[in-house]
């Protein structure tokens, strides 16, 4: 298991990323969303809450420039499923699921961001909770190593979630010109009990200089209802 906090401190642009896993004394789905940037355009954004899910928005709209890749709905909520992702995939899963569509089935139609020479890879997870049980999935569409004429897929199901553990994705190895998309299986990383506490482990390690937003959510796994904690930057 690797140590959470010093995988952000080390990590000077790991880019967005995702946490999912079970709280520590069992209680709890817990998931976590960052965004990071190094261009105006990319720190020129906060999370703001849109129905049970979020929405990135432009926090000056008089310097947006290309909203493309920026402004879409990381988090959604369908029925018992709870949709992050890094990108406008949310709705690809969103909509996959009201046809009746698996996870990985959704995001056959789609691949990796169109932002050559990166590429950057779409990170996706989904959280089940229902009847007292909880599993979740994640999901990584990259470039075969930087080419573009192949998309490679992969999907990691966890179906009986151990309690305080959780699993780390990200869509960079580091920074980079161009940069390294993200290479593995997901990494094993602890949660913690307190969304507080774990909230503000997030944001205190990730960079200064290029995080942007982070959202956290912990959802009753008994009752389905849940806490969010979002920060922004730019405020």
């Amino acid at each position: 298991m690797l140590d959470l906090k010093q995988e952000l401190a080390g990590n000077g642009y790991p880019g967005r990323g995702i946490v999912i896993g079970r709280s520590a004394n069992g209680k709890y789905a817990v998931t976590a969303y960052f965004i990071m940037g190094r261009s105006s355009n990319s720190r020129n954004r906060i999370f703001s809450v849109e129905g049970e899910g979020i929405r990135t928005e432009a926090f000056d709209p008089s310097k947006l420039e290309d909203p493309s890749l920026i402004i879409y709905a990381p988090v959604r909520v369908l029925g018992n499923d709870t949709i992050v992702t890094n990108g406008d995939q949310t709705d690809t899963v969103y909509e996959g699921f009201e046809k009746g569509l698996t996870f990985e089935q959704s995001l056959r139609s789609r691949e990796f961001e169109p932002d050559g020479p990166n590429y950057t890879p779409r990170i996706s997870g989904v959280l089940h909770v229902e009847d007292g049980q909880f599993a979740y999935a994640m999901s990584i569409l990259k470039s075969n190593n930087g080419d573009p004429s192949c998309c490679n897929r992969y999907t990691f199901t966890y179906d009986k979630p151990v309690a305080g553990e959780g699993h780390f994705i990200h869509t960079y190895m580091h920074d980079g010109n161009p940069l390294p998309s993200f290479e593995g299986e997901p990494k094993l990383v602890a949660i913690e009990d307190d969304i507080e506490s774990f909230t503000q482990m997030l944001w205190e390690n990730l960079n200064e200089e290029n995080k942007v937003s982070l959202f956290v959510r912990y959802i009753d796994i008994a009752t389905g209802k849940y806490e969010t904690k979002i920060i922004n930057k730019n405020q």
